[in-house]
């Protein structure tokens, strides 16, 4: 059977790095999970199948029931060092974060570390500008389970304050908000949350750890659709959660319980796509910026919503929480019609019409925001109550011209419809 690989560190990753020095993102993105044991002496970890692992004697089975970690092979869903290495990997880019789990989905991930830290009969507090699944669990299946789901503005404070009571155990941010792009302050949200000794649940996926490292911003468990940006090329759905100490066996048991794994073949392709995820970042989110500065000056415009653009809400916090950014940002029609805007999106070349993000192509998804929404406003106070319909666009590889081209022509044509 060979040697059976083995963490001799508990669930403890290793240095990424023999030395001390920092080691930049890019850096970090391509050493993070390659320990030998996972990999052997090959670059990219060997896809293991497998669901029953066999054991040399009765004594290593029963010793297997003592070591529910990494590094023990035990059952497939407790995967084996495909999976495992994939975990220590996002572990790794993950700033303070103990431990990380695998999902089949990002909604899977939210789901689960959701129904880690929450017991029937408590509140959980909920952003109101969240991923529209995360809204459904947090008001559909939680509900059923017993827990009371709170939604509020982000950027009121004193409001979001005044929900806590002594059933409130949980709140559920994400930064920016799905769609409209709203950057909370997090740090302090995070504050006003320890305060009532509530733990705090973050969607990280448009920046990721790499961008973003909010458990050192306050945060206790950071959830991320590794079917975006580590994917990369939509063609695989996976999701994760990182927790720091306090709740990483609270995630671990959970997730466990559920049954939640992967596949070792979706698990070897979100390691590999994991390598470029700093290059594609920094390309999709160079052509994000240039092309909503250019759309920020068009007419048919009334509104640019990117964090990485001077001037749009929360830019200030982006600048001071973050360190990069993506290709995904949102744009308000200035007065224009539902009809001419499935004219604008169809006229459309190089976008296609779709749902996800952080793959290789650009998309563009139409979307109505009030319509998920029940604690802000939308359209948002000072505007224009005609300027409402918004297009979210997946910024992808393409040439940023070849884009801003393609955008141009689909506002010619609906100019003349």
């Amino acid at each position: 059977m060979g040697r059976r690989p083995r963490n001799p560190q508990g669930n403890r990753s290793p240095p990424l790095s023999k030395s001390d020095k920092p080691v930049a993102p890019s850096t970090r993105a391509v050493l993070a999970g390659r320990r030998e044991e996972w990999t052997g002496p090959v670059v990219n970890p060997p896809v293991w199948r497998a669901s029953t692992h066999l054991y040399a004697t009765e004594g290593d089975r029963i010793a297997s029931l003592a070591h529910n970690e990494d590094g023990h092979f035990h059952y497939g869903r407790r995967g084996a060092p495909t999976q495992w290495a994939l975990a220590e990997a996002l572990t790794q880019l993950e700033p303070g974060a103990d431990g990380t789990m695998l999902y089949p989905s990002g909604t899977a991930a939210l789901a689960g570390a959701l129904m880690s830290v929450l017991e029937p009969g408590d509140v959980l507090l909920v952003q109101d500008n969240v991923y529209e699944p995360t809204r459904a669990i947090a008001s559909g299946l939680l509900k059923r389970w017993g827990v009371e789901a709170r939604f509020f503005d982000p950027a009121d404070h004193d409001a979001f304050a005044a929900l806590f009571d002594e059933r409130t155990s949980a709140v559920m941010l994400e930064t920016p908000g799905s769609l409209t792009m709203e950057v909370p302050d997090i740090p302090s949200l995070a504050a006003i949350a320890r305060d009532h000794a509530a733990s705090v649940l973050v969607d990280n996926t448009w920046a990721t750890g790499l961008g973003f490292p909010a458990l050192e911003h306050g945060c206790d468990i950071t959830i991320t659709a590794l079917t975006k940006h580590a994917g990369g090329h939509s063609d695989v759905m996976m999701g994760a959660a990182s927790a720091n100490a306090k709740y990483y066996a609270k995630l671990r048991h959970t997730a466990q319980s559920l049954g939640q794994c992967v596949s070792p073949d979706d698990a070897a392709l979100v390691s590999r796509g994991l390598r470029t995820v700093p290059l594609r970042l920094h390309k999709s989110s160079e052509s994000a910026l240039k092309v909503a500065q250019w759309l920020h000056k068009r007419t048919e415009v009334a509104h640019v919503l990117c964090p990485m653009l001077e001037g749009s809400p929360g830019h200030d916090l982006w600048t001071r929480d973050f360190t990069g950014g993506c290709g995904l940002f949102s744009f308000v029609l200035a007065g224009h019609t539902s009809d001419q805007r499935a004219a604008f999106v169809d006229s459309l070349d190089l976008f296609g019409i779709g749902y996800s993000w952080g793959g290789f192509e650009s998309l563009a998804l139409p979307f109505d925001a009030a319509r998920i929404r029940s604690a802000s406003a939308w359209p948002k106070s000072g505007w224009r109550e005609e300027d409402h319909l918004g297009v979210r666009l997946a910024i992808g590889l393409e040439d940023a011209d070849d884009l801003i081209a393609d955008l141009d022509r689909a506002f010619a044509a609906i100019k003349h419809s």
